[in-house]
């Protein structure tokens, strides 16, 4: 249904827009230079590309090639024709520079605020509309700090048990006794299960369940072609963030009166919920209801949505690698034989797992469930010989440097001896995190979840995929094609 829709409007759009570009030719005198701040810069140009069809640009494409697992084709494809480590295109309604060398990532991490500063397409304003006190960009930067306050390195170390209790109730519930499971689903429900109680202290299934739902719809109405037509992803969306706003609005009211009356739980003490609803502006008023609803939901996404990705790939790479299966396994169960029968995992066992983050990191550089983020020109500056004019988008592209054999011999080869501690990389080629001052705040808590969760599936099932030959793919955010079936075999 979604796809004939976007035939006809492309048919729609192209046609509209031959006609409008045909009379602005016609009628508009040409525009004045949009690089005369720059001295002596008129003989440079903007970077190379093609901004494909109008309006929606080379969007289809990108989301097609993503949609078949070779979203990389597109970096690729594009660096090879222009002879560049960075091109132009059209992507999500803007012209957009995709940078593509450690050294342009490295150089937008660098000029943060000075010459490019953090933007958003347009479908997250409309997603999570902010009142006039802020803004997206702004509630982004936000969530970065709140993040940061619970994720230091005495917080983490009391999430150890608590993540393990969790992964321990959910094999309990959706793996043990199973002879064959759906991966993608159950590695999402433990992630979003993790968040609602982390941030919200949520234990009540149905409710998780609920709220999971319509976060799905949320996530995929994200990186869409904003056609609000019902039965497109992004008018589900819209739907789902109106009623996660009802749903969190709800919530904060109460929590404020449990506040107000010192009526709250020993657990809700602690929980980032008490933290939130302490938020002030910038002119020291409280946060309103609605702009903390969507400042829950941006945190919930972040703690759950791309480690729950990385959690599937890892299965999926153990399944066809079995050299690298057993010395995950071994690992792990090492640190089993030192460990009573009922004790849980401390911070040390996560430091032991070392092996195992050398083979996460090789699974987050091979397949990065995040693809990059995006920032915006404050003013006209020249990089590398060409000029980005004020207001372009930029897309650091993660695909663009993992898989480059310029900074990753043989690329596509899954080598986790990559990572170890004696290696060297060139700074800024793997950057599943982000780097700079601006590395994702989350990670250490991301490598807690994935570590934990690789403990407790490996040291209870071997397994193989059902689909031999399953990809994972990107629709938009980067899931197993079929959802990973696979059969497990219990160790006992």
């Amino acid at each position: 249904m979604e796809a004939f829709i976007h035939f006809l409007l492309l048919l729609v759009i192209l046609f509209t827009s031959f006609i409008l570009c045909y009379f602005s030719f016609l009628c508009k005198p040409k525009p004045k230079s949009t690089f005369q701040n720059i001295d002596a810069s008129e003989s440079l140009q903007v970077p190379p590309g093609s901004t494909g069809w109008p309006f929606v640009g080379e969007t289809l494409e990108f989301l097609s090639l993503g949609k078949k697992g070779s979203l990389e084709k597109f970096i690729s494809d594009r660096v090879n024709k222009y002879s560049s480590k960075l091109f132009k295109t059209s992507y999500l309604g803007e012209t957009m520079v995709f940078i593509c060398s450690a050294e342009g990532i490295k150089f937008l991490f660098s000029n943060e605020n000075k010459l490019v500063q953090s933007w958003l397409p347009g479908n997250f304003d409309k997603i999570f509309p902010n009142s006039d006190k802020t803004t997206m960009v702004d509630e982004t930067m936000r969530i970065r700090k709140i993040t940061t306050a619970f994720t230091e390195p005495a917080a983490l170390q009391n999430y150890v048990r608590f993540v393990d209790v969790v992964a321990k109730e959910h094999l309990l519930e959706y793996w043990d006794c199973k002879q064959r499971v759906k991966v993608q689903p159950l590695a999402e429900k433990f992630t979003f299960t993790l968040a609602c109680r982390l941030i919200l202290s949520i234990h009540d299934s149905e409710t998780v369940e609920e709220l999971e739902r319509l976060f799905n719809s949320l996530l995929s109405g994200l990186i869409s072609l904003p056609i609000n037509l019902p039965g497109t992803r992004y008018n589900r969306a819209l739907k789902a963030s109106k009623e996660l706003r009802k749903k969190f609005e709800s919530m904060i009211r109460q929590r404020r009166i449990d506040v107000q009356e010192k009526k709250k739980s020993d657990e809700s003490k602690e929980d980032i919920f008490s933290f939130l609803i302490q938020e002030k502006y910038k002119d020291g008023e409280s946060v309103s209801d609605s702009d903390l609803a969507n400042k829950i939901t941006g945190l919930i996404l972040a703690a759950h949505s791309t480690t729950s990705a990385t959690m599937v790939s890892i299965i999926k790479f153990l399944a066809e690698l079995p050299k690298v299966y057993e010395g995950v396994l071994q690992e792990h169960m090492e640190i089993v034989k030192r460990k009573g029968p009922e004790e849980l995992l401390n911070f040390e066992d996560i430091r032991k797992m070392k092996y195992s983050w050398n083979v996460a990191s090789e699974v987050l550089r091979l397949q990065p469930p995040n693809f990059g983020t995006f920032r915006e020109a404050l003013t006209n500056f020249d990089y590398n010989g060409v000029i980005i004019p004020k207001g372009w988008k930029l897309h650091w592209a993660v695909l663009g440097t993992h898989k480059n054999p310029e900074y990753f011999p043989d690329p596509e080869k899954f080598d986790p001896s990559r990572f170890e501690e004696n290696q060297e990389r060139v700074p800024f080629s793997y950057v599943p995190f982000g780097g700079g001052p601006h590395i994702c705040p989350g990670k250490e808590y991301a490598r807690l979840q994935i570590l934990v969760f690789m403990h407790n599936v490996i040291t209870k099932f071997r397994w193989e995929k059902v689909f031999q030959d399953e990809q994972m793919i990107r629709d938009p955010l980067l899931v197993a094609a079929k959802g990973l079936p696979i059969h497990l075999y219990p160790h006992n």
